[in-house]
């Protein structure tokens, strides 16, 4: 139950804030003129503004002659109090925000904006002072690098050359994008590295803001089940058994179709009606993809990308650090990356802003003539946790079963500076014998001149 903060309350944390500048820099944080009372405000905002301006708390003899009000001394403060203070401090100041953030979404309501209401309520809430300290960077060193590598961090992607780059695999809290080009098989990416979770027995879900539940249900059944989608519809009680089969031992998995404009609200509630009606705990969330959101926390028009890319992948990360799941999405790649083979943060659609937010960018390098010789290539164009900035890994890729792999170890990962071996094999090669054998007939080798300037010009040298 809140308490109610009486004037002479509010009165006494001034004073008790203006006598112990320590106190007052602990509350700094959460510290708001607009929490008091309409006579203890002006006092309030001039402290605020003299803490600001001159770096030094107001004397009591300055605020009165300011603002009228007389603050009294307290003698004897002890630690006691000072704890007392920060406790109730922080409640009235709960107590406060929560009371403004209801009367605000209650006009909010009547405008028909309801996305802002549940984080304004959550931010109220949520207000607290600083108790955590950190991490004592000397006190455990073994504790602190096991707890980094162990508590629920670096999930295997199902790719090993992929985990080499990123030390391990992706981390539970982190934004991970992949970014390809209409059609370079995003979604397909995504599907892939979420049956590998299922199949290590993580359980999550995949939402998908452009495809049917049905889709891409269809496109992981041809991956588990080793078959082209004709064999699955001509034979759809193997497929059946196999997906059976699989279940077994695999994670749950939930697929489910959002809206485009969807936001990330629309996201968590799913997530946590999925958890309440069935139990599930989501390891993985796979939003297919992060430029159909639109966000919760600002207006923005969807044509200004740079901005509504910028809150939604912030939004995406926080969730991900929420729910403390590993997340990834998708997004596209604009037209100035058409005819590149390797990618840099300009050739990502919207800008820049989403790159900054992300922990993990890797690329989409692929074709049409790729595809069919059952080639794909990840470039990694950003990571925050490893230097894998700028390899490259060829993946192999089943036309008929829609399932990457990776080819193996002796395929190891490419570096931005050399050639990678999947580009290399796609040119041309020439090759010249050191003592080359003369064939039978050679024949006169000719060579048609084409241009009348140079035509005369050789005849002028003849002639002379």
């Amino acid at each position: 139950m809140l308490k109610d903060y009486s004037t002479d309350v509010q009165k006494l944390f001034l004073e008790m804030m203006l006598q112990d500048a320590e106190s007052f820099v602990r509350v700094a944080n959460i510290y708001n003129p607009e929490n008091f009372d309409r006579t203890l405000r002006p006092v309030a905002e001039f402290i605020a503004n003299h803490s600001n301006e001159y770096k030094t708390l107001p004397t009591k003899e300055q605020i009165k002659a300011s603002t009228g009000v007389a603050l009294q001394d307290i003698p004897d403060l002890n630690e006691g109090h000072s704890e007392w203070f920060m406790t109730e401090f922080e409640g009235f100041t709960r107590r406060q925000e929560l009371e403004r953030a209801i009367l605000k979404s209650a006009d909010l309501l009547e405008k028909g904006e309801f996305d802002p209401v549940e984080k304004l309520i959550k931010d109220a809430v949520q207000i607290s002072l600083t108790k955590d300290m950190g991490t004592d960077y000397f006190d455990d060193p073994k504790f602190r690098i096991n707890k980094y590598f162990n508590s629920g961090g670096q999930v295997s992607t199902g790719w090993p050359q992929m985990d080499k780059i990123l030390y391990g695999g992706f981390s539970r809290g982190e934004l991970n994008i992949f970014a390809g080009g209409s059609g370079s098989g995003k979604s397909l990416v995504m599907m892939n590295i979420a049956l590998s979770w299922l199949q290590a027995g993580l359980s999550g879900v995949y939402i998908s803001l452009e495809l049917s539940e049905e889709l891409c249900a269809l496109r992981t059944d041809a991956m588990l089940a080793g078959m082209s989608t004709k064999e699955i519809r001509k034979d759809i009680d193997q497929t059946e058994l196999k997906v059976k089969l699989v279940s077994k031992k695999a994670g749950q998995y939930r697929i489910k179709a959002l809206p485009a404009q969807s936001t990330v609200n629309d996201i968590r509630s799913y997530i946590k009606e999925v958890q309440v009606q069935t139990g599930i705990k989501i390891d993985f969330i796979m939003c297919d993809y992060l430029d159909l959101l639109m966000p919760v926390s600002a207006k923005v028009s969807p044509n200004d990308l740079f901005v509504k890319d910028k809150y939604v992948s912030e939004e995406l990360r926080n969730l991900a650090k929420e729910l403390n799941v590993l997340f990834v999405t998708a997004s596209q790649l604009n037209r100035s990356a058409v005819e590149e083979i390797e990618f840099d943060h300009s050739h990502i659609s919207g800008g820049i802003s989403k790159i900054n937010t992300a922990d993990n960018v890797f690329g989409i390098f692929t074709s049409r003539a790729m595809r069919e010789r059952g080639k794909y290539q990840i470039q990694c164009m950003k990571s925050r946790s490893s230097t894998g900035v700028g390899q490259k890994i060829d993946l192999d890729y089943n036309i008929e079963t829609m399932r990457i792999t990776d080819p193996g170890e002796d395929a190891g990962p490419v570096n931005a500076f050399g050639k990678a071996n999947l580009l290399d094999s796609i040119k041309a090669k020439s090759t010249m014998l050191s003592n080359p054998e003369p064939t039978e007939d050679v024949g006169k080798i000719t060579a048609e001149v084409n241009s009348s300037k140079l035509k005369q010009l050789l005849n002028n040298i003849k002639t002379t």
